[in-house]
Parts: structure tokens; sequence; C-alpha cells
């Protein structure tokens, strides 16, 4: 064993029988590095990464090559989900030096932790154009041996960068309508009609773009926008990126046409696919939708759910030593789980018996149920056949839960958990889902818990050791922060404002930066780095930055905090014409940007909570897709400025539909309450983004 033995998370004790020296990062490895003149090998990746494995198999199990690496460097592995930070600062370089980037990384450091070179997966051997680890390693060391000025003067290029990106703001305004309205085409631009998404493989989920698109679809910036949400959402669920078996979505598809993913499953893109498919409810009815909804929630409670109420962060791909074996299925292993429904099963999922992944099947919906049902030469309707799938799923269910599972990573990522708590509650609201609402209420008690000290939120929480105590990141304070008010939209126990006021408060204490006039996403007490990193884009969650001004928007409206509200405009200003030239990178951005310059719709909710009329009109608040919403419910509360001064007309549960706090006439009808969000989310934006002033 090495010194990851005594590490918490998950991945790198996948290495502690590695026989390479690995260090975890820490002030031991870079002394020694420092005082021995040594170049450090750092290594990125994460538990549930494929070519992670693959490159451990090929190299770092391997006695020769491990021999190597101790001699020669000292060796450093990083788990990129604990250490968002480190995983940013490298990336960078390494996207810079070679024009793309992904996991495993793999960076060679001068001593004081400056890069020099670096790229991703090498095989053992010469192949397809890639180098050998080997032969980068040999080359590697012989530069740093005998062209140190050449290798000093690549780490100083890197410096440099860095201290560019440090530095660096970008010109701009305060967001407009042009400016989200040329994001929107941009998005469309991009979208395949074919197969839904965008562009060509690899396919991601684009799932936050897919949200601003419908948004900018309400707003009348994008009419196909709706379409290109609805069907993108609508495709990867009939792929194999969707486990048509236990729920949930892969990480991605190597394919233009979701059929052949990545098996790995990431709490996170689950999140963000769950809340996109409850706003595409809200919108279109579809029971399609909603039963892919409402099976990731099955997922979720059946396999990722901690005892204590916390989500775990991802599935492994591989399993019995293969990529997605888990998965997928020889035609004979169908049929014989299923019996006499195997042939109409078969020609729903596309099962036959070449296969279409290495001879096995990724089961799809092959075509639409009534195509199947003519295929089927009218044996079924489409009624009796949809009831045979579902029959058949749970005889599929049954016969995969008999095979060896993928590994799971179960530590406890707050960021993460923030936002599935996030979409748990909102799917809680919009499908009256009591699954949804017990899981939401668990884990949001479980971060408040367990991750938040004093407003302030951890980063990691692992069961089997104590590793609590990481501070969080900028993305971690704000995702809990949406979560606990998505908490209260579900409740409205005031109780979770409190939270996230506290929440809001730590943030702008830690993470804001009044010389740069932004947020950073590491702390000011955080660990000393060759640069504080600071990232804008929304990669595959959701940027710290966009979060951060999402909470700011949100919070700021409902606790009438106008300096909030400026903040949230001015870091939106610095985003320069970024957003327009590269929608597809600031989804989130974007959706915060909406909302900076339409305005948030504000709905009170006056009345006892109790009452079948309160419950009437909540239920039309939760079942109408109203983007920017800022709800707030309960008796008049001097807490919350969209309750205060507000009184139910005649004792009788009351709405009250606003923005910037200007009202229209306060209603106790469902069908009234209705049309006024229908034109509050029709009307145009309030003037530019800036806070108006208030009008009473």
């Amino acid at each position: 064993m090495n010194r990851l033995a005594r590490e918490t998370s998950p991945y790198l004790r996948q290495h502690a029988e590695n026989p390479v020296d690995w260090y975890p990062w820490g002030a031991e490895a870079l002394e020694r590095a420092r005082s021995e003149g040594r170049p450090i090998l750092l290594s990125i990746g994460y538990a549930a990464c494929h070519w992670c494995h693959v490159m451990a198999h090929e190299s770092f199990e391997d006695a020769d090559t491990a021999r190597f690496m101790n001699e020669s460097f000292v060796n450093i592995k990083v788990d990129r989900e604990e250490r968002p930070d480190l995983d940013a600062i490298y990336m960078s370089a390494v996207q810079a030096m070679t024009g793309h980037g992904g996991w495993p990384m793999t960076v060679f450091l001068m001593p004081d932790g400056v890069p020099f070179y670096g790229g991703t997966y090498f095989p053992p051997n010469d192949r397809m154009g890639m180098p050998s680890f080997r032969r980068v390693l040999a080359s590697v060391l012989t530069a740093f041996r005998e062209r140190r000025g050449d290798v000093e003067a690549a780490a100083a290029q890197v410096r440099a960068m860095y201290g560019r990106i440090e530095t660096s703001s970008a010109a701009g305004g305060a967001p407009t309508v042009a400016v989200l309205a040329t994001a929107a085409r941009g998005i469309a631009r991009r979208y395949d009609e074919r197969h839904g998404g965008f562009e060509r493989a690899p396919k991601f989920p684009h799932a936050m773009a897919l949200d601003f698109a419908l948004a900018a679809w309400r707003r009348g910036l994008l009419p196909n926008g709706m379409i290109v949400a609805r069907d993108s959402f609508l495709a990867m669920s009939r792929g194999g990126i969707h486990d048509q078996v236990g729920g949930g979505f892969h990480r991605y598809s190597v394919d233009d046409r979701w059929l052949v993913p990545h098996f790995e499953k990431m709490l996170y893109d689950n999140a963000l696919l769950c809340r996109l498919g409850v706003h595409l409810y809200q919108v279109t009815r579809d029971p399609e939708i909603r039963l892919v909804i409402e099976d990731l929630i099955g997922w979720l409670a059946g396999e990722m759910t901690s005892p204590e109420g916390g989500f775990y962060s991802s599935l492994d791909a591989d399993s019995e030593g293969e990529e997605g074996r888990f998965y997928v299925w020889l035609a004979d292993e169908f049929d014989a789980a299923l019996g006499d429904d195997a042939r109409a099963a078969a020609a729903y999922w596309g099962v036959t018996r070449v296969g279409n992944f290495e001879g096995r099947n990724i089961l799809h919906v092959a075509a639409d149920p009534d195509v199947t049902v003519a295929r089927l030469g009218g044996a079924l309707s489409r009624e009796e056949l949809l009831g045979l799938v579902r029959r058949a799923r749970a005889a599929l269910g049954a016969a995969r839960a008999r095979r060896t599972r993928p590994a799971r990573d179960e530590k406890i990522l707050a960021s993460w958990n923030g936002l599935m708590v996030r979409a748990l509650a909102e799917a809680a609201r919009s499908l009256e889902h009591d699954v949804a609402r017990s899981l939401a209420m668990r884990a949001g008690a479980f971060l408040i818990r367990e991750l938040v000290d004093d407003g302030r939120v951890m980063r990691v929480w692992n069961p089997s050791r104590d590793a609590r105590r990481m501070p969080g990141f900028l993305d971690d304070q704000a995702a809990v922060a949406l979560a606990a008010l998505a908490m209260y939209e579900l409740t409205f126990d005031e109780s979770w404002i409190a939270h996230a006021e506290r929440m809001t408060q730590a943030m702008l204490r830690w993470f804001w930066d009044d010389r740069a006039a932004c947020f950073f996403d590491t702390a000011h007490d955080h660990e000393t780095l060759i640069t504080r990193p600071r990232d804008l884009t929304d990669n595959a969650t959701p940027a710290g930055t966009s979060l951060a001004v999402e909470l700011l928007l949100r919070m700021g409206d409902l606790l009438d905090r106008d300096a909030w509200r400026q903040r949230a405009v001015d870091v939106l200003s610095n985003t320069g014409d970024a957003v327009e030239r590269y929608p597809l990178a600031f989804g989130h951005v974007l959706s915060a940007a909406d909302m900076a310059v339409y305005g948030p719709i504000e709905v009170a909710l006056l009345g006892e909570m109790t009452s079948v009329g309160f419950a009437a009109l909540n239920r039309v608040v939760a079942m109408q897709y109203v983007p920017g919403l800022v709800l707030a419910g309960g008796r008049p509360s001097a807490d919350v400025a969209l309750l205060r001064h507000r009184e139910p007309i005649n004792n009788a549960p009351t709405a009250f539909v606003c923005r910037r706090y200007t009202c229209d006439a306060p209603t106790t009808l469902p069908d009234t309450l209705s049309a006024q969000l229908e034109l509050a989310v029709d009307a145009p934006p309030l003037g530019d983004a800036a806070p108006a002033p208030r009008h009473g």
C-alpha cells in the first residue's frame, strides 16, 4: 500500500496498491520536489472515469513504469472532484499547450508547481500518432535535465498566462435583450435537427443551454427554442445515453445519435437533466417526459442515496473489467430474461443477434411506438406495447441485479448535492411527487446539518472517514444556498431563507474580491496556489460565478437587498461578448442574465398554508413554466420582502403577482392567477438590467 491508502477519496484509494510511490497533493510532496529539485508528475482523474482506469491498468500497475516514475519524479495523484481548483488550474495549462483537455490528465510541473508540459491519456505503446507513456516520461526527464532553459521558458509562458487570467476583466455592459437574443440564435445554429442536441459527436447533454433555449422561447427571442429543448431531451431519453432499464442518464454519447454512451453516471448530469425535464413538463404536460423524470428519481432513491440522506457522486462505467458490461445485453440474455415478451420488447428496444456494441445490445427506443406496433403486425395496440415494456423493464432489472454492479463513488459533494436538491424540490412541486419531496427534505436537512458551518459550506462528506472539514469552493457555497431557496419554495418554511441568507453573506465574505471586483472560485483563506482560479464558463456543471449571480438576484429580490442585485448585474457586465460568441459554454450565465434583464416574476401567496384554497393557488404556480420566478408564501412576514405589508382578501388565500414589487390586483381565483402569470412572462423587460427605483 502507498500513501493513498490513508486518503478519503475513493479515486485515490483505487490507486493505493499501485507500485507507484504516489503522494496526495500537499506540503510533503511539494517540499520533496523543491528540496530535491525533482519535476512533479501530476495525475488528475476521478473515480468513474473509464480512461483513468485504462491508464492505471496499463501504466500505473506496471512495475517497470512505476520504477521509472519513482526514480525520476515526485508523483502526485489528485481527485478532480475533491479539488476542482487544482483541476481548473492545470487543465487550463494543458488546453493551452495541446488544444484539448480531458481525463486522465497528466501534467509535468517544475518543483515550484508551474506546469511545463502536459496531456491527457497516454497509451503503454506508441499507437495512432500518440507516444507511449514511457517515451513521454523519458523525453520529459531528458528535457528537464539537459534542456533546462527551454523547460523554464515554457513554464514562464504558463506563469504569464495565469497572470493574465487572474487580472483580466472583459469589457462589456449590463446584459440586454439583444445579448440574450444573439446568444439564443447562436445556440439554435448549433442544434442538430436530425438527432437533437448540438453539433456532432461526441455529444454532451448541455442541459443548461437547453434550459436557456426554453426560456428564450418563452420570452419570444427564439421561436424554435421549445422544440430545440424538447426534442433534444426526448432524443436523449430514447437513446442509449438514457438507462432504459434502471433510469438516469450516462455522462455523454460517443456518437451523434445518443446511442453509445460513456457509461459512467454522474450525479450532476442527472440533477441538471431532471430540472430541465421538470421545466419541459410544465410546458408540454408530456407523459413521456414525466416518466423519464420519475424513473430518474427512482434510480436516485434506489442506487444513489446514502443512509444519512445525501447523494453519492457517481457510478463507474466499468464492471467485470469491461466498459458498460452491467448495462448491455446479448440477445440470448435478453430472451432468457423476458420469455414470451422478448420479441415485442426486442422490437421496441432495437435488440438484434448482431448487437450494436461489441456484439451486445445497448437498449434504446428504436422507433416511435406506433411504428413498432406496425412492425409487429398489429398484434398489440400501442397501450398494450407500452404495458409490455413496463413489465419487461421490471424483468430486465431483476436479471441485471444479479450481475456485478459498477463501483460507486460514495463521497458526497456539496455542490452536486445542492444541484440535485434543487431539482428534486422543483420536481416535487410540479409533479406532486412524494418520493422527490421526501428525498429533497432528507438531503436538504443533511446538507445543512453536515456540510454547513456558520453559513460556510464544506466541500465533501465521506461516510467512512471524516472528510467534512475541507472548506468548499464558490460553486459549493452558491449551489447549497440555491437549494435552500428551492426548499423554501417547496415548504414555505422561513428557516430555509435564514440558511440561504447566512450562506449568501458567507459567500460574499469569503469569495468576493473588491480589488478585482469579481468572485474567485477559492476562498480568501484557501491554500496559496500558483494562481487563484476564476472560471466564468459553465462546463459540465454551472460555474461558481454563474450560481453566485443567480443567488444574489434571487436573494436580493426576496429580501429586498438592492446591493446584492446590483453586484450580480456588475458581475454579468464583465462577461463581455463571450456569452454571445460561445453560448453553449454559458448556459447558466445566460439564464441568470435573463433574470437580470427581465426582472424576477414575484409571486406572494398569502393565507393559511393547510387550506384548500392556498393549495389550489400554489398548484397553479407549480404547474406553469415561469422563467425568473421568485416565490414566497404563508402569513405576512417582516423578514420576507414579498410578504411584507400584504394581507389576504377577506381572510381567503390570496395571490399577488409582481415585478420589482409593483403588483397586479390581488386575486383569490386560480384561473386569474394563471392568466396573470402568463401576462407577466410576456411582459417586456423593465428598463435595463440595473435595479430600478422602488415603486411602493
